[in-house]
C-alpha cells in the first residue's frame, strides 16, 4: 500500500423510538419496559436523528474507504427499530463498505436475539462469501484486516454488560497469528471497551481479562470499540508494545452534561521498516451544530505487533 487507506468510525447510533414501537404493550412486560422508560424520560433528549444526520452527512463528505460501526444501533431490540436500522444502514453505505459489530441494545431481551437476529446481517459477514454472519468475522481492505466480534448478549434488568465467549476468542487469536504473519494492520472491532473503561460488573466487558491475554499473546494494531458514550484511548499489552484502543462519543449525541456527537477519521499506511502508521482525526459537533476538526494525533507501531 503505497497511500494512506482512510476509514470512518463511528458507534452507538441509538436510532429513535417512536410511539408507534410501543404497542401492543404486552411486547414491553420484561426488560424493554425499564427501556422504554429510560427512553421517555431522558434518552430521548440526548440521543437526536438529526445530529445522527450530521455525523453521516460529515463522514460522507470525506469519502473514507471504509465505514466501522461498533454497536448499538437500536434501544430496546423491537422488530420495528431493526427494521429500521437496516433502512438507515444502507443509507449510510452498502455492505461491502460498512462493518458493524452489535451492541448490548441490539441483544436487549432474549427473544430478539432467538428470533431471527440481525436483519442487518450482511454488514457482519466476512470475506468468505458464504452469506452467514459468525463472529470474529473478517474482511480484508488494502492490506487491512477488519476483524468483528460480538459481545451483545442478553443481560438481566439494570445490566449492560457484554461477552464474547470461550469459541470466539479461539478464532480470534487463530485469526490475529494469521493475519500478523501476513503482514495485515489488523483492527479489532467490538462494542464493549476492553480496556480500562470497561472494568464494571454491570456495564462492561465479563470476559475483558480474556481477551487481554489473546492480544498480549498474538497482538493487534488497532482496537476499536463503543459503548462508554464519551470518546476514549487506551492501550492494552502486546507482544511488541502496546495495542491502541480507541471510541468516539454516541453518533447521535447532544449532551449538555456529557460529549457531544463525534467521530473519527483514521489513515493508516506502512510505515519505514514495517510496522503502522495510523492518523487519527477528531471530527466533533461544535456549539453552533456544525462539525468541525477537534484535533489530530498520530499513532506508530515500528514493528508489526506479534510475537515472532
Amino acid at each position: 500500500m503505497t497511500m494512506a487507506y482512510r476509514f470512518a468510525h463511528l458507534t452507538d447510533p441509538h436510532l429513535p423510538l417512536t410511539r408507534g414501537d410501543l404497542r401492543p404493550v404486552a411486547r414491553l412486560m420484561n426488560k424493554r419496559l425499564s427501556g422504554a422508560l429510560s427512553w421517555g424520560f431522558r434518552r430521548r433528549h440526548l440521543h437526536l436523528p438529526e445530529v445522527l444526520a450530521r455525523t453521516a452527512a460529515d463522514i460522507h463528505a470525506h469519502r473514507p474507504g471504509h465505514i466501522v460501526l461498533t454497536g448499538d444501533l437500536v434501544n430496546i431490540s423491537l422488530p420495528q427499530e431493526f427494521a429500521r436500522a437496516t433502512q438507515w444502514l444502507a443509507t449510510l453505505g452498502d455492505p461491502e463498505n460498512v462493518s458493524v459489530t452489535p451492541g448490548n441494545h441490539d441483544a436487549y431481551v432474549k427473544s430478539a436475539v432467538e428470533t431471527g437476529i440481525w436483519p442487518w446481517a450482511a454488514y457482519m459477514q466476512g470475506d468468505a462469501g458464504n452469506g452467514k454472519t459468525e463472529f470474529p468475522y473478517c474482511r480484508i481492505r488494502e492490506g487491512i484486516a477488519f476483524i468483528g466480534l460480538s459481545t451483545a448478549v442478553p443481560t438481566p434488568l439494570f445490566s449492560a454488560a457484554g461477552g464474547i465467549g470461550a469459541e470466539q476468542l479461539t478464532k480470534l487469536g487463530r485469526l490475529l497469528e494469521s493475519l500478523g504473519r501476513d503482514g495485515m494492520m489488523r483492527v479489532v472491532m467490538l462494542h464493549h471497551p476492553p480496556g480500562a473503561a470497561g472494568d464494571s460488573r454491570r456495564h462492561g466487558l465479563q470476559d475483558r481479562e480474556a481477551l487481554r491475554r489473546v492480544i498480549a499473546r498474538h497482538g493487534a494494531e488497532l482496537i476499536l470499540h463503543g459503548h462508554t458514550h464519551r470518546s476514549v484511548l487506551d492501550y492494552l499489552s502486546g507482544p511488541r508494545g502496546p495495542a491502541p484502543v480507541l471510541a468516539p462519543s454516541s453518533a447521535s449525541a447532544l449532551d449538555p452534561n456529557g460529549e457531544n456527537a463525534r467521530w473519527h477519521l483514521l489513515e493508516a499506511e506502512r510505515a519505514a521498516g514495517g510496522g503502522w502508521r495510523i492518523g487519527v482525526t477528531v471530527r466533533g459537533l461544535d456549539g453552533l451544530g456544525q462539525f468541525r476538526t477537534e484535533g489530530k494525533f498520530y499513532l506508530r507501531s515500528e514493528t508489526v505487533n506479534t510475537a515472532w
